[in-house]
């Protein structure tokens, strides 16, 4: 066994515990803008917050009506907006070691002073670090909800997906439905032609998918050939629209697949969800449609509105 060193000790020291206890003093009570700033910018992780924050500090130094911020992380927009615009403006590509971490953008009805675009930039050199660290703990979090191999969020994201959309179906009595898509013999695809190719697949027909709905939908990967769709604001005969459409999307796929072409059909199943359920009992709904559609032919949408 390797011997680890023992850390030694030594005697107290009064002096350097008071001058720290002083230090710690002065960060708290620091009437210093920019020490405020980033004491307070590294209580939260959160970047919607963060910017709030920064919005609160900067404007007490140089007066502006409108902050807008923009970036792209991972697959997604994020963007945050405070104020009304004016015909002036700044604009600064927030980077730190050659990576970029987004545009931000203040507006007002006067034009900025050289001072006061010094004062800017100045703030920005001691938010870009919690900055930083924020869109990259957005990333790690995008990470954890998206599937690896299509790119689509995953069950992880379904699961939060279904609970919010229950309460919001609940509170503003607006339809909303689910549809889940198995891909049919997809076992066979992996044995007869590997797993490569069986990927390969996977990420066509994700991509198919995504193509057959709106914007507003949502898919995820909810198993090893398994699909959801989440519609909002949507009623059980438009879900069933949606379900053909995309079986019909996964049917015109083409694969090589060497000596013979590829192709695969999918089932659907329809579920819409029903006051006072559960996102649980809701997503048991739609699995039992699918269920359905599989023992009765495969290659077609079975809709499910009640557990019997």
């Amino acid at each position: 066994m390797k011997n680890i060193p023992s850390i030694q000790q030594s005697p107290a020291q009064p002096q350097k515990l008071a001058a720290l206890r002083q230090a710690h003093q002065d960060w708290n009570n620091t009437p210093d803008v920019l020490t405020r700033l980033t004491r307070r910018l590294s209580t939260t992780l959160s970047l919607e917050q963060q910017l709030a924050i920064l919005a609160e500090e900067l404007v007490a130094i140089v007066p502006f009506t409108a902050l807008n911020y923009r970036h792209r992380i991972g697959k997604q927009d994020f963007v945050y907006a405070t104020g009304m615009g004016g015909p002036h403006r700044c604009e600064y590509r927030l980077s730190l070691e050659g990576v970029n971490y987004g545009t931000l953008v203040l507006q007002r009805r006067q034009r900025f002073s050289e001072q006061e675009l010094e004062g800017v930039e100045m703030i920005l050199s001691a938010a870009i670090c919690p900055i930083r660290n924020a869109c990259q703990y957005v990333a790690i979090e995008q990470a954890s909800l998206t599937d690896s191999l299509t790119g689509i969020p995953n069950k992880r994201a379904l699961d939060d997906a279904l609970q919010r959309s229950s309460v919001l179906s609940e509170r503003h009595g607006d339809p909303y439905s689910l549809v889940l898509c198995d891909l049919d013999h997809f076992k066979t695809v992996n044995d007869t032609h590997g797993h490569v190719v069986g990927d390969h697949l996977l990420q066509i027909a994700a991509a198919e998918i995504e193509k057959s709905i709106r914007t507003s939908d949502s898919v995820y990967r909810f198993g090893g050939e398994e699909f959801a769709i989440l519609l909002p604001h949507t009623s059980e005969q438009d879900a069933k629209d949606v379900a053909e459409r995309v079986r019909e999307a996964i049917a015109a796929i083409r694969v090589d697949g060497g000596e013979k072409e590829l192709k695969v059909t999918t089932s659907c199943g329809v579920a819409t969800f029903l006051p006072g359920e559960s996102s649980q009992a809701w997503l048991a709904r739609a699995d039992e449609a699918l269920y359905r559609a599989k023992h009765q032919g495969r290659n077609c949408t079975r809709v499910f509105a009640t557990i019997s």
